[in-house]
């Protein structure tokens, strides 16, 4: 019965912020906000309300493991699953955009002050208050580099004229979807990991973020087929910012999450070794089959690493 909770609750998740995603991009395109800017910061955390829904319920219930697991899971399966998936079935991407002198710092960067953070055992409300700081420096970058503003706010949206009744309400009602999946989400995955002897960080670094991480997959892929690999690959790049200074800072703000980075420091390693292959091919501009081989192959390593554990356990 678990099982069935927890498929529900992520469908009403995923389905929820597909919501958000859509009216969140017509509101800014109905203000005349830059494309680029939407799919790197709007998109990219319209995507990430998954994993902040899962991680704040999580943190509020006192599973800090579930919390700080379904974000590191997440933006590890985002690029390693996600971008290899789009590097290795891509005819061609040729992004406008230099990437790794932009945006692939800005990746790093937070994850770094994570790991800092939380080398004494808890991440603070004060130091969620500073990750979400570093996710509105990121915005203001991305709002003041853009050079393709657009001049004119749009009244027609996809042929369609804009109407703030329909927008809101939808919008509401993501918001809604999302919150109600993410609590039965994390009840049922928390049930699961005591019914099977399973730690709360394997189920929130496997069982919660390959589920939460279903919108940048779906997203990006749409991307790349409409031939807009900056919107693919930036998405990424900014669902992995928001993911840890947005989704660990709310959630640590709701309640300090408590986390022993020594006792999964493979996985963490894991994240700064992808986040770190990932910036090597935004700098040499490797946007192919063999750069989603070796991203693949990153994320099975992890998986070898998480049967073994599970095998000794």
């Amino acid at each position: 019965m678990g099982f069935v909770i927890f498929a529900i609750s992520m469908a009403l998740l995923i389905y929820g912020a597909n919501l958000l995603v859509k009216e969140s991009e017509k509101l800014a395109l109905h203000f005349g906000i830059s494309p680029f800017v939407i799919g790197a910061s709007l998109i990219a955390l319209g995507t990430s309300l998954p994993e902040m829904a899962a991680s704040i319920s999580a943190s509020l219930k006192g599973s800090g493991d579930i919390a700080v697991s379904n974000v590191v899971g997440s933006n590890l399966f985002n690029i390693t699953l996600v971008l290899g998936v789009v590097f290795l079935f891509a005819k061609k991407i040729e992004p406008d955009r230099n990437l790794f002198f932009r945006d692939s710092a800005w990746m790093l960067f937070p994850l770094l002050i994570f790991m800092l953070m939380a080398l004494d055992g808890v991440i603070s409300r004060y130091e969620g208050v500073l990750l979400l700081v570093l996710m509105g420096a990121y915005i203001y970058f991305l709002v003041t580099d853009s050079r393709e503003l657009i001049d004119e706010p749009d009244e027609e949206i996809g042929g369609e004229k804009f109407g703030w009744f329909r927008a809101s309400t939808l919008f509401v009602a993501g918001f809604a979807l999302v919150i109600f999946g993410a609590h039965f989400a994390i009840d049922s995955a928390t049930v699961i990991a005591r019914d099977f002897g399973i730690s709360e960080w394997i189920i929130g670094m496997f069982l919660v973020s390959i589920g939460t991480s279903l919108p940048e997959l779906i997203v990006s892929i749409v991307a790349i087929r409409n031939n807009n690999a900056d919107m693919s690959i930036g998405n990424i790049i900014g669902s992995n910012v928001s993911n840890i200074t947005v989704v660990l800072g709310a959630a640590s703000i709701t309640a300090p999450i408590a986390i022993d980075i020594y006792k999964n420091s493979f996985d963490l390693f894991a994240l700064g070794a992808a986040t770190l292959m990932l910036m090597f091919i935004t700098a040499n501009k490797l946007y192919n089959k063999s750069a989603g081989v070796a991203l693949l192959i990153l994320l099975l390593i992890v998986i070898d690493n998480a049967i073994k554990n599970l095998a000794v356990a």
